[in-house]
């Protein structure tokens, strides 16, 4: 299988190392391009049989399946070289939540899904998030998932809960990360301890509670409560949370919904203002 990686940003770059790196496909047979030429070449020097595409034109014709992974407003410039040299045997895969896999579908002739994946691929865990075009087939479904399983657990999921699944799959180690990091920094202004300390500790305990759960010995509820014994001390730290939490994660959902309408209708213009001007 031949795989085009247009675009090395953060998730492209994740893209590439986790398929390299997990042996589902092997470096001579992926293209990689990208707008500032020496990110690409940068990444053949960590994987030297990869090839280096001078043009999107190019990536494409090499590729059965190209994944594209460029900001949402560069996407309409992307589909316009895309379009022309692309084959109906080929599958076009976004890695961006606001573009529908019907509106990329309208747009090029080729079969069409969506793989929206994490930082966490990188070390083959978290999920990715699947969804297709009217024009892929069982077996293109089959294929995808199977490829997408050896360093990920695929779901495939409906438009409409899109955003919400990207915020939780994609965004969620970012959100847990700066929780953790206020965790970390409150114990230090309010004790003794060091930062040093009070990392290990607190990365020590957020892998060791992953293990628990992947393991199955206990759920998050079940995990709360057989910690927090009545009258104990964790008891009044859940107070404290119970108290300031509030409606917080409320407001992180309606404000990243509220910038991915936003981008969606930015990406509309963005392609109308294309076909306008051809």
């Amino acid at each position: 299988m031949r795989v085009g990686i247009i675009g090395l940003g953060s998730m492209g770059t994740i893209l590439l190392e986790s398929f390299l790196d997990s042996g589902v496909i092997k470096e001579k047979d992926i293209t990689v391009i990208n707008r500032t030429k020496e990110k690409a070449l940068k990444a053949k020097e960590a994987y030297p049989a990869i090839h280096v595409a001078d043009t999107i034109a190019e990536a494409v014709k090499r590729s059965d399946y190209f994944f594209v992974c460029v900001k949402p407003l560069q996407f309409a410039c992307v589909i316009d070289e895309i379009a022309p040299v692309c084959t109906q045997k080929q599958l076009c895969i976004s890695i961006t939540s606001p573009i529908s896999v019907e509106l990329l579908e309208s747009k090029v002739d080729c079969k069409v899904a969506r793989i929206i994946p994490t930082i966490l691929n990188r070390a083959s865990a978290g999920s990715t998030l699947i969804s297709y075009g009217k024009r892929c087939t069982t077996e293109d479904q089959k294929q995808v998932h199977a490829f997408m399983s050896h360093f990920s657990e695929p779901l495939e999921i409906e438009e409409n809960i899109t955003r919400v699944s990207s915020d939780i799959v994609s965004c969620g180690p970012a959100f847990f990360s700066y929780l953790l990091q206020q965790f970390i920094d409150g114990a230090v202004r309010q004790t003794e301890i060091s930062k040093e300390d009070a990392t290990t500790l607190a990365t020590n305990m957020i892998i060791g509670m992953g293990r628990l759960l992947e393991q199955g010995h206990y759920t998050l509820p079940t995990l709360q409560e057989r910690v927090c014994v009545p009258g104990g001390i964790t008891g009044e730290g859940i107070k404290v949370l119970e108290q300031e939490v509030g409606h917080m994660f409320d407001h992180l959902f309606q404000q990243t919904h509220a910038k991915y309408y936003h981008e969606q209708k930015k990406i509309l213009e963005a392609f109308t203002n294309q076909a306008t001007n051809k």
